[in-house]
């Protein structure tokens, strides 16, 4: 019987603050942000309300062996800014691809903080990818920025369901080439 490779996750240091995978401590503020409907909504996955044990849930996927998705806390400790100031990650895909999606904490909107992380992660590449994509909302311009402000290029207008709309919404996609 061979027993499956477990899937390491580096962390980064970006400035005064940390990118480390998700843990289960993080649940409760995690829980506390994704509550928060300006969140939920500029995302397509995060429904709102949010159902009990959502949270635990998507943490627990995030640490499972031979998962497709890999997720780091933007950890603001070292800077006196909190634990938990959002989640950033990379969905696996076909052919050396991977998607990039990312949430903030209002509190910590317009800091810089979204741009620091992605910029990380783009540079460490922890997945080898040869392109990297993301979707943003069409008004979430703040979200685009960051991406165009990581070397992100536009790609066109597309739609998405948004769990916490309950809807459709339309979105702008971007790649960025990595080899």
């Amino acid at each position: 019987m061979t027993l499956p490779t477990p899937i390491l996750q580096p962390s980064f240091s970006i400035g005064a603050y940390d990118l480390r995978p998700v843990r289960p401590s993080d649940a409760g503020l995690m829980a506390l942000y994704t509550g928060d409907v300006r969140v939920a909504q500029s995302t397509s996955s995060i429904p709102h309300p949010l159902p009990p044990g959502t949270t635990e849930a998507f943490i627990a996927r995030c640490m499972a062996d031979g998962r497709t998705e890999d997720a780091w806390t933007i950890d603001g400790t070292r800077a006196g800014s909190g634990e938990v100031m959002g989640v950033i990650s990379l969905t696996r895909m076909d052919f050396g691809q991977a998607e990039i999606g990312y949430w903030v904490a209002p509190i910590f909107w317009n800091s810089g903080v979204a741009s620091a992380a992605v910029g990380a992660l783009v540079a460490g590449n922890p997945q080898a990818s040869r392109i990297i994509f993301a979707t943003v909302q069409q008004g979430n311009p703040a979200s685009a920025r960051v991406l165009t402000n990581s070397g992100f290029s536009y790609l066109g207008d597309a739609e998405s369901y948004c769990l916490a709309r309950g809807s459709k919404v339309p979105t702008w996609t971007y790649s960025r080439k990595l080899d």
